[in-house]
């Protein structure tokens, strides 16, 4: 899953993608680099991030997964909390919606995600992007995110979505501390094991900072993001959530090629 950012806040790429026509050829080269969905966000959930309009949201992606659509038929993901954006989304041609609330942003989502019968992504995050990192806490966080992603899966299921359109994803770095993250990536196939393909995401993320204190700045995280995404692979994940297309895509590849030399 390639990431396409039109937001000017977002903590890796911020305000890089200024234009309808910048995001959209940025998404056609994650394409032309091996990306088998592209994931468009216009809303940054970044630690401390502010909450932008429905309005607003909706003006940023919706041209952007238009034009991607009439360019490209292959999967295309909106990454929002908001019923409404999920709607025009999917009208627009996005076929799947990820949503970092897990569906829980507004009573109706669950409903709304089972009447445009997209892929639904179910993400954990303990509390909200402007807060969720000030002090979380677990007992067992393997054990509680699990439940609550069931939780969330049954929830959906219950509204009407169908139990073959949904993922869940740990949500790394959502009200998450780094051994938080690390021990969530570790045991990621205890995730796998409900029988729901899992998304991760740690792409150039400030876990990898925690074990190379000299990647201050995002951009300066491929190594550590590599590496996440081929242990996330390693251990099931069906789908890994990047910034870095064409590297990841080389990593994986060689992770394969030596699985298949046993």
């Amino acid at each position: 899953m390639g990431i396409v950012n039109v937001t000017p806040d977002s903590f890796s790429d911020g305000g890089r993608l200024g234009s309808v026509a910048a995001a959209v050829a940025h998404g056609l080269r994650l394409v032309d680099q091996g990306a088998d969905l592209l994931d468009i966000g216009g809303e940054s959930t970044r630690p401390g991030a502010d909450p932008v309009a429905e309005a607003e949201e909706i003006g940023r992606v919706i041209p952007v997964i238009a034009a991607l659509r009439s360019a490209w038929d292959g999967p295309i993901s909106v990454d929002t909390m908001k019923p409404a954006v999920a709607r025009a989304a999917v009208a627009a041609g996005a076929t799947m919606w990820n949503d970092v609330t897990a569906l829980t942003f507004s009573p109706d989502a669950p409903a709304v995600a089972a009447e445009l019968g997209c892929d639904v992504v179910l993400m954990h995050m303990q509390g909200a992007p402007r807060t969720m990192q000030a002090d979380p806490r677990y007992d067992d966080v393997v054990a509680e995110v699990r439940a609550a992603l069931l939780a969330r899966a049954a929830a959906a299921m219950a509204a009407g979505v169908a139990r073959d359109r949904i993922r869940l994803d740990p949500g790394i770095g959502f009200g998450k501390t780094a051994a938080h993250n690390l021990a969530l990536t570790a045991r990621l196939d205890t995730l796998v094991a409900t029988g729901f393909p899992v998304l991760y995401g740690a792409s150039r993320k400030r876990l990898i900072q925690t074990v190379d204190p000299t990647a201050t700045d995002a951009a300066d995280r491929l190594g550590g993001s590599l590496a996440l995404a081929v242990e996330a692979a390693r251990r099931g994940a069906g789908i890994v959530r990047v910034h870095d297309v064409r590297e990841t895509v080389q990593a994986l590849a060689m992770q394969a090629a030596l699985a298949a030399a046993h």
